[in-house]
């Protein structure tokens, strides 16, 4: 399944989450529940996947957590904020470099239409 095809399945669970919830709530329970919709939908699911950084041949956790991972291959990013700014995207970019993956969603929920929180981001490897 290509990173586009994850993507698609990604914002229609987004849509399905927001749909039901809507905007208001903490970041972690729409992470959570947007996890559970990916898993119904029959995707590999990592949530709150460590991503260690290479310095200097040496391998270090300094904290660093991709909120979701999905099929190993596109990362989302969740945020519940005013409005998303460059520091969002930013972050998005940095882990999609330090994982080697093509393609990250910014997903804000606290939004009134959902379409209007979603960012594609693209990692030209």
């Amino acid at each position: 399944m290509s990173e586009n095809d994850i993507a698609r399945l990604v914002v229609d669970g987004a849509f399905k989450v927001h749909n039901s919830l809507g905007p208001g709530l903490l970041e972690s329970a729409y992470e959570h529940c947007l996890a559970y919709e990916l898993v119904k939908s029959g995707l590999q699911v990592e949530v709150q996947k460590t991503l260690p950084i290479v310095y200097q041949s040496v391998k270090l956790d300094c904290g660093y957590r991709i909120d979701i991972l999905v099929n190993r291959k596109l990362i989302i990013e969740v945020k519940a904020v005013d409005a998303l700014n460059d520091v969002f995207f930013a972050q998005l970019l940095t882990y999609l470099k330090l994982s080697e993956c093509k393609l990250g969603l910014l997903i804000n929920f606290n939004v009134v239409l959902i379409k209007d929180g979603i960012r594609r981001v693209v990692n030209n490897l």
